[in-house]
Formats: structure tokens, sequence, C-alpha cells
């Protein structure tokens, strides 16, 4: 498991890059970089990080699900994903 403070970060700048995203898509079709610059670096949506929204895992990372690969296991064999089931031939 993450840090809870690793986690609060990454919800910081989701709600940032949320929150300015408006401004940062007006400020680059006019072109001004300068201002686009003066707004803070966690606005940027580059700076986000995948990380699974039960444990704070980055690595292993279902977007589709929004989880990492060993919770997605865990839950897919419990069958608490809808219409997921494991494989057997």
């Amino acid at each position: 498991m993450a840090k809870e403070s690793i986690k609060a970060r990454e919800r910081k700048r989701a709600r940032m890059s949320a929150k300015y995203a408006e401004k940062r898509k007006a400020l680059k079709s006019a072109g001004d970089y300068a201002a686009l610059d003066k707004l803070p670096k966690n606005a940027s949506p580059v700076r986000k990080h995948n990380r699974c929204s039960l444990t704070g895992r980055p690595k292993g990372y279902i977007g589709e699900f929004g989880i990492c690969r060993n919770k997605f296991r865990e839950l897919a064999v419990n069958g608490k994903i809808p219409g997921v089931t494991k494989a057997s031939w």
C-alpha cells in the first residue's frame, strides 16, 4: 500500500488539473505561453500518475478499471467485477 501522503498528492493533482483545464486550453489556443507558465505546476495533466484507486499502487495499473492488476485479479475471482470471469479451457 502506498503512503497516504502519496495518494493525497495524486488526488490534489487531479483536482488542480480539472480546475485549470479550461484556462489552460484557452491560454494554449491563444499562444500565451508566458501566462501558461505562471499557472501552478500541478495544474498540468502531464504531472498526474496512474495509481490504483484502492491501494495506491503505481505499477500494474489497468486503466479501464482504475485498479492495479493484483486487486483486479482478486475482485475478478470473487465475482465482484461484472462481466469479468477467469478464463478456463
